[in-house]
């Protein structure tokens, strides 16, 4: 009876790394993992909501330490990763307060921010053997 030959498992990367890279770019760290197709449905939803709630005229909130709302949501904000700074760097996501979209692009951009973070929370217990 033949024996089946076992390939050998390249070693896993960090879970700090997985976290990181999955913060930077959501999906990335799930495709690290080669978790492909959910990687990938991130990779396309996730930037896609973002750049909705910018074309919606929806605002990226400013770190005001003085307001703390306004804080949450800017942390909130920057949970997508580089979508985020790319955006904050080119001047958009300024808002429009009297935009009848306002509301909804504002929305659309934290919510984007937010299922990032759980995306890393994800990527860092796969990566650990949790999942």
């Amino acid at each position: 009876m033949a024996q089946a030959r076992r390939v050998p498992r390249p070693p896993a990367p960090s879970p700090a790394l997985v976290c990181a890279v999955a913060w930077a770019w959501p999906g990335a760290g799930h495709l690290l993992l080669g978790r492909r197709s959910t990687g990938l449905i991130l990779l396309a939803a996730l930037p896609l909501m973002f750049v909705i709630g910018l074309s919606l005229e929806g605002r990226l909130f400013p770190f005001d330490p003085g307001q703390r709302l306004v804080l949450l949501m800017a942390l909130a904000d920057l949970g997508i990763g580089m979508p985020y700074l790319a955006a904050a760097a080119l001047g958009l996501g300024e808002g429009r307060v009297v935009a009848p979209t306002y509301e909804y692009g504002n929305t659309f951009l934290l919510v984007a921010g937010l299922l990032n973070l759980l995306v890393v929370l994800d990527a860092g217990d796969i990566a650990r053997g949790r999942k």
